[in-house]
């Protein structure tokens, strides 16, 4: 496992797989681009396990909402935590909000066409509030708002598509789904089995070391999401 600041995660990486060990290594999964599919291609050539600490994607909330997933025309994410005592080497986009731009690709699984961002720093050189808009060319927008200056934490995320709307809490491991029966709007508590996220990503981990399988977040899954960070973190600088 790499665990080191992100500054440091391409060498120690590399010089891992170079030497024939499966990898799990914590988000983001570089500094740069580049180096993100650097590492992925290597892992690839090597057969070797790259997996990365999108932790998140082992909450069951999110089981919940992919069995329930159609075509998904607006998503509104939200992460907001009190100011940490690390990572503030980076900005709220690298450290936050890159969860649920990982997600987000996942789920509406399109092309990014238009990007409008906006962030500023309050406690740190890096920006400690932002929020992302994204167009896909599915039609689909989603808004990402995160923050390392809340009082409270938050993370949420709420989609809605043409059967239904749900608004899900990462945090609580509960949600709920509305849904239009016979000209009346329901509303029904999502069933979800609660699981520490951390538990199901170590075992998937495993098991993809043991079997070769796919992990659930590869390191080109990670470089997509790195990539989408840096542009939005790009434009924040720029605006």
């Amino acid at each position: 496992s790499v665990a080191t600041p992100t500054s440091a995660h391409f060498s120690i990486a590399r010089d891992l797989l170079a030497l024939g060990k499966h990898l799990l290594i914590e988000k983001p999964i570089t500094e740069k681009t580049s180096d993100a599919r650097d590492l992925a291609q290597v892992a690839a050539e090597k057969r070797l396990v790259l997996q990365v600490g999108h932790v998140e994607r082992f909450n069951p909330v999110l089981s919940a909402l992919e069995q329930r997933l159609t075509h998904p025309r607006f998503i509104e994410a939200h992460r907001l935590s009190p100011y940490p005592n690390r990572s503030t080497e980076i900005g709220v986009v690298l450290d936050l909000m890159i969860h649920d731009l990982e997600i987000i690709l996942h789920l509406v699984d399109s092309t990014v066409e238009n990007i409008d961002a906006v962030g500023v720093p309050v406690l740190s050189r890096g920006e400690d509030i932002a929020n992302a808009r994204l167009r896909f060319a599915s039609g689909c927008i989603a808004n990402v708002t995160s923050s390392r200056i809340s009082p409270e934490s938050m993370r949420k995320i709420r989609v809605f598509q043409e059967d239904a709307y749900l608004s899900l809490d990462y945090q609580g491991q509960s949600g709920e789904i509305y849904r239009r029966v016979n000209g009346q709007i329901t509303r029904e508590p999502v069933a979800i089995e609660k699981e520490e996220p951390l538990r199901q990503q170590l075992a998937s981990f495993v098991d993809c070391a043991l079997t070769g399988g796919e992990p659930r977040v590869s390191g080109s899954h990670a470089a997509a999401a790195l990539e989408l960070a840096v542009e939005i973190t790009r434009r924040i600088a720029s605006s």
